[in-house]
């Protein structure tokens, strides 16, 4: 798979609250290396020529910047300071993408076992469509609340929503010329404000977002199942 075309923006602006700590999230470590370092050296590993921007609060920039010396990393990442929100954020990594570059990746920091596969698939659908998402079948039974009580919805319409979400570089910046809306809720929403149809590519199961102690340790022990490291 060509790369060279492509930038990857990796959003790591998450705290520590939901985990107990006052550390970050993305820095906790992993199978002894902080979960940024791995999700970083997934993008770097499946896409050696591809510019990666890791995009980051002011107050945590030091950090990863000492981080990702220790671990090899600062010759292959673009820093750039976070918004005040994950579509600020997104805007202000978009920013630095190269205008040469046809396609834009967008990852969370804390999805550290994205698949080289899930990648490959994302991409090379939004090089056909524009615009792709991976999305796993939903597994749980759901109900919708509403003010009345709540009633089962069928599960079989739903998806879970992954990233890397890949888009064509000038529909994503086109898209995120708009101003803010609360009903944004990933890059795909944003997208798709414009009329775009974003297709839906098969995701990963093992390719969890690390939000709570519990992920944590899930996280691991997919590690060790499959000696992915």
């Amino acid at each position: 798979m060509c790369d060279t075309d492509i930038s990857v923006i990796i959003v790591a602006g998450g705290s520590g609250t939901r985990m107990g700590g006052d550390v970050p999230k993305q820095f906790l470590p992993l199978a002894g290396k902080p979960i940024l370092v791995h999700t970083v050296e997934r993008f770097a590993g499946a896409l050696p020529s591809a510019r990666i921007i890791t995009v980051l609060p002011a107050s945590q920039m030091e950090r990863w910047r000492a981080m990702a010396a220790e671990w090899g990393l600062a010759g292959r990442i673009t820093l750039c300071e976070g918004g005040e929100n994950r579509f600020s954020s997104v805007k202000r990594g978009l920013a630095l993408v190269d205008g040469r570059c046809r396609i834009v990746a967008v990852h969370d920091g804390v999805r550290p076992l994205v698949s080289r596969r899930t990648i490959a698939a994302s991409i090379d659908a939004a090089r056909r469509e524009g615009a792709a998402i991976p999305v796993v079948a939903a597994v749980d039974s759901f109900r919708e609340v509403t003010a009345g009580g709540s009633h089962p919805v069928d599960r079989e319409r739903l998806r879970a929503v992954q990233t890397p979400q890949v888009f064509r570089a000038d529909l994503l910046r086109s898209a995120y010329e708009t101003e803010f809306d609360p009903a944004f809720t990933d890059d795909a929403s944003v997208v798709e404000r414009l009329g775009v149809r974003v297709a839906l590519v098969e995701g990963d199961r093992a390719n969890v977002k690390i939000t709570t102690p519990a992920d944590l340790a899930v996280a691991g022990a997919l590690l060790a199942a499959d000696g992915r490291e």
